[in-house]
């Protein structure tokens, strides 16, 4: 009997969000070294708009989507906030960016962080940003309903909510809700606007992300 409970024990531990498995951001060393390379190659303009965040952001035809504007995507894989936080120095302080977009929390929810800690990872990202640039306002892109993680949905809302609150303290904060205009009448994601893994997204995702972010960013 002492064994089983042993393992009952073990699994409930397993199974606890709060033992969420840490990551380690210098995973994505190489990741950044490549966007560095393409920063010194193309050698985008300061004062612009900084994208940053995981992979919603990096798939995500800026040029084509914000003509004639001084964007820059910085996203990179399957990133968590933390992540983004971690290279603000390498990413957004070197351009001084009017203006930061950033989305993540996606990835986050996926392995089990809490919608408090994603929240708090989300202003030490903000506190990151304006030790330097104390000026620069910051779009955060509300984590989206998708297909694929729907059975994450109050986890995803919940964080949208502590996220969205924050926002409302600071007039530099924007909170972008995307959630509802993602949604059909059946109150589910929309299947058109995802590819065929129901996570990423299709031109008609972005085109909805593009409306809701264009006036947190100015023409």
């Amino acid at each position: 009997m002492r064994r089983i409970s042993l393992i009952l024990v073990a699994l409930a531990a397993l199974a606890s969000p709060a033992l969420a498995k840490e990551y380690d951001p210098a995973r994505w060393e190489k990741d950044i070294a490549k966007i560095e390379a393409r920063d010194a190659k193309e050698s985008p303009a300061k004062g612009g708009v900084v994208f940053i965040g995981s992979s919603s952001i990096r798939m995500w035809d800026l040029p084509k989507w914000f003509p004639n504007q001084p964007v820059v995507n910085h996203g990179f894989g399957g990133s968590h906030m933390e992540d983004s936080t971690y290279y603000v120095d390498r990413l957004v302080t070197p351009l001084a960016p009017k203006a930061v977009v950033v989305y993540a929390g996606d990835n986050d929810i996926a392995h089990k962080y809490s919608p408090e800690r994603i929240r708090d990872d989300f202003l030490k990202f903000v506190d990151k940003v304006h030790k330097d640039l104390p000026e620069t306002k910051i779009a955060y892109i509300a984590v989206k309903p998708s297909l694929s993680r729907w059975k994450m949905i109050d986890d995803v809302r919940a964080t949208n909510r502590l996220i969205a609150a924050e926002c409302e303290k600071s007039d530099l904060l924007t909170f972008v809700d995307i959630d509802a205009p993602m949604l059909g009448e059946d109150g589910k994601p929309r299947p058109e606007l995802f590819k065929n893994d129901g996570l990423h997204m299709t031109d008609a995702g972005y085109k909805i992300w593009t409306k809701a972010v264009q006036p947190a960013i100015g023409k």
